[in-house]
Order: C-alpha cells, then sequence, then structure tokens
C-alpha cells in the first residue's frame, strides 16, 4: 500500500492506479459509496467535520502525521503511527502520541515505506520495505534495540499490513511488484506467516495481487483481507475485495481478477466487491462496541475515494456474507484503521495527517 503509489498527483492526473512502492491509487468512478451520492444522505455531523452514523462521535487523537499509513496500540493504549511517502526517499518515520490531543513525538527515522505496525508483548513489530523488523526495549524515549527478524528478497513487491493472530504467528501481506506478471518469487503476491522471533517463515495464501490491510475476527480466528485488483484494465477493472483469506488457498492472480471467466471458476470468492480503483487499505473487525446499529462489521478505509465503508457481516469463515454502506465520510485519503481495543475505531488520514477515533456515544 504504499498502496500502489499514495499521491493526490497520481490519482488526479490518471485514470489507472501505479504502484510505485505503496498504495495503489487511481480515479474512482462514481458509484453507491461515492460521498457525493444520495446514498450517505444518512449520515449526520459526529465531529472532527466528518459525518458518520448516527449515535457515533469522532474526536481528532493527533494532527502532523502526515502520510499515516499504518497504527498500532501498545499495552499503555499509547498510539504509534507509521508513515508511507509517495516516493520512498528513506524518509519514512515512526512517530508516537502519548496520549490524545498531545503532540506527536518523531521516535525512529530513516525509514522505508511502513505499512504494518503491530506490538506483541514488549516489542514493536514493523513491516517495511523488504523486511520486517523487531524493536525492543523502550524506555519511554528510545529502543534499546531492534533487527531485522524477517528479510524478504529485492524486488519481492510492497511489503503491507501485519496483524497477529490467535495462534501467536504473525500475518503479513505482500503485493506483486507489477499488474499481472506472473511472479518468480514465492513470498510475492501472498500471505506469509511466521513466529513473533521470525522464525518458522510459510506461505499462507497464494495468488493476490495485492493483500494490503489484514484483521482477524475475535471468536472465529477469521483473517480479513483488503485486496487491490489490477489497476491496467480502465473500465474493465472489477472494484477491490475484501475477503476471508483460508490457509491454502490460492487466488489466482494474475489470470483471475475477479473477471466472469473461466480462470475464476474454481478461485475463492470475497465476501463483497468495493469500489473500483479505490486503494482499498486498512481494516478492522468490530463486534458490538461500535453500538447495535453498527453491530459485526468491518470497517474498510478506500484511500482513493476518501471514505471509510462499512461491511455488515454474516456467518463466518468461507461462507461470510456481508453488504456495504458508507461509514465515514469527510477524510481525504483515509488508510490505517484500528480497533483501539478500548472500545473505539482509529482512522488515518494519509494526505492531512489527522488520526481519528471513531466511538459509540453510549
Amino acid at each position: 500500500m504504499r498502496f500502489a503509489a499514495l499521491s493526490l498527483a497520481v490519482l488526479l492526473l490518471a485514470s489507472c492506479a501505479v504502484w510505485a512502492g505503496g498504495v495503489s491509487v487511481g480515479s474512482a468512478s462514481p458509484s453507491s459509496a461515492d460521498p457525493s451520492a444520495s446514498a450517505v444522505a444518512g449520515l449526520v455531523d459526529i465531529g472532527a467535520g466528518l459525518q458518520g452514523h448516527d449515535g457515533l462521535r469522532a474526536t481528532v487523537e493527533a494532527t502532523g502525521v502526515v502520510n499515516v499509513a499504518s497504527l498500532a496500540v501498545d499495552a499503555q493504549h499509547r498510539i504509534w503511527a507509521g508513515t508511507a511517502a509517495f516516493t520512498d526517499a528513506g524518509t519514512d518515520a515512526i512517530w508516537l502520541i502519548p496520549s490524545a490531543g498531545a503532540d506527536p513525538v518523531r521516535m525512529i527515522d530513516g525509514l522505508h515505506t511502513v505499512l504494518g505496525i503491530v506490538w506483541v508483548g514488549e516489542t514493536m513489530l514493523v513491516a517495511s520495505k523488504e523486511q520486517v523488523t523487531a524493536y525492543a526495549g523502550f524506555n519511554g524515549s528510545t529502543f534499546g534495540s531492534h533487527r531485522a527478524i524477517v528479510t524478504f528478497s529485492a524486488g519481492v513487491g510492497e511489503v503491507n499490513g501485519i496483524a497477529l493472530g490467535p495462534d501467536g504467528r504473525l500475518v503479513v501481506g505482500i503485493s506483486a511488484p507489477c499488474n499481472a506478471c506472473i511472479t518468480t518469487d514465492p513470498d510475492s503476491a501472498a500471505i506469509v506467516s511466521f513466529l513473533p522471533n521470525g522464525s518458522d517463515l510459510r506461505i499462507e495464501a497464494t495468488g493476490i495481487r495485492a493483500p494490503v490491510g489484514l484483521a482477524f475476527r475475535m471468536g472465529t480466528g477469521d483473517l480479513f483481507v483488503t485486496m487491490n485488483q489490477r489497476d491496467d484494465l480502465g473500465d474493465a477493472t472489477p472494484g477491490d475485495w475484501l475477503a476471508v483469506v483460508v490457509p491454502g488457498e490460492d487466488w489466482g492472480f494474475p489470470d483471475c481478477y475477479g473477471q466472469a471467466a473461466a480462470a475464476c471458476i474454481d478461485e475463492p470468492t470475497p465476501v463483497v466487491a468495493l469500489d473500483t480503483h479505490a486503494a482499498a487499505s486498512g481494516v478492522a473487525i468490530v463486534s458490538g462496541e461500535l453500538g447495535t446499529a453498527v453491530g459485526t462489521s468491518a470497517i474498510v478505509a478506500e484511500w482513493a475515494r476518501g471514505i471509510v465503508v462499512r461491511v455488515a457481516l454474516g456467518g463466518s469463515g468461507s461462507v461470510t456474507t456481508g453488504s456495504v454502506v458508507p461509514f465515514v465520510v469527510g477524510l481525504q485519503n483515509p488508510v490505517p484503521v484500528l480497533a483501539d481495543g478500548m472500545g473505539g475505531v482509529l482512522i488515518g488520514d494519509w494526505a492531512t495527517g489527522r488520526i481519528v477515533r471513531i466511538a459509540s456515544i453510549a
């Protein structure tokens, strides 16, 4: 997800997205999720200049983290934010927001495309260009040590979101380095997993052009993944996907990309199709903490459309069903979405550097 190239310039000047070490972007065609469409008429002001479901409140947790592309919360409930600039010049960083409304503190400099952060005990794991790094020994101002625990091949593709599974393994999504090529690196266009120390690396699912956001559903252990589609097909491009991924699956890339063709007959199918050229990015799963009207849902950011959608979920596993409605509008380019473990959902706006929290009023 610097998806396929996080850039307003690309969005405005090109009709298709380009992967330049990050977020998949492109001009968006009108759809029911368009924030200018009548479909959002039911949304109300929820604070922080946003509109959303009635019964919710938005508050600004932090400002100034421009290019925010990943979020995590540690055991002390502090927010950590990673950035992914449009062009990888080694200037990305990780910021700490010590408390709501506090000034962000730049903690780690000189990074490359930080698209995933997760805390495992007292260790912060960071997914960035071609590696996952473990930072340990935080004393309140610095980390005592850091080391790359997983290193991928040069040119493997974007290393995207990272999530801790209920079995204690970490999962990471890795994009293909192309729109439609046959990849030769087994880690490309795949979801991989490993133990927290970086050992026992294995491939969990293949044939996924761009697995960007990853989140597990509590209770079922289902792994939800946002998938960016090809961006070289113009109007023939299907919508991005939200899917439940099961170990051992092959999603058919590059032959199958969601089209109605023989190449897709025996391939897995997503929970829902999202907007075309949406640059679907972060995903969080909620199960009632945002109120009964939201219920059990996947909250998904669409970077290119400037909207966060809600996918109401039914069933579980491979028979999970969903329906898509707008959830929050008023952000410019939302990317990371995270259930904060305290009843709220954090959303980072890549373009403006704002981090907002959505919570139930009740």
